[in-house]
């Protein structure tokens, strides 16, 4: 049986719906990745706007403006809840690494 989709948000979803914070259009999306990131997440174009019309498909963003070709997104409720189940994950699975080797090997 296949999971769910986006049970899981690789990095590059992560910060996609991370960026969508507040309304910007596609193009956007790159510079505050790669800002937030210090170039260390990179997202292919096609896979940008692949995963923007997945996001917009299951409601985790919305379409706000179209300008010719140019659209701009922003986050939704849902998009925000989805953020925040990954972000529990991700702080679950550092306080793991933290008891078994401790803070003091964290570097």
């Amino acid at each position: 049986m296949p999971r769910p989709k986006f049970q899981t948000l690789t990095e590059q979803m992560f910060y996609i719906l991370l960026s969508l914070k507040e309304e910007c259009y596609g193009i956007d999306i790159f510079d505050k990745i790669s800002a937030m990131t210090d170039d260390q997440v990179t997202v292919g174009s096609g896979t940008m706007y692949n995963l923007l019309e997945q996001f917009l498909d299951a409601g985790m963003i919305q379409e706000v403006k179209v300008e010719g070709r140019r659209r701009s997104y922003i986050l939704t409720d849902k998009g925000r809840e989805m953020l925040d189940t990954e972000t529990q994950k991700l702080r679950k699975r550092i306080a793991d690494y933290d008891a078994l080797f401790g803070k003091e090997e964290t570097k």
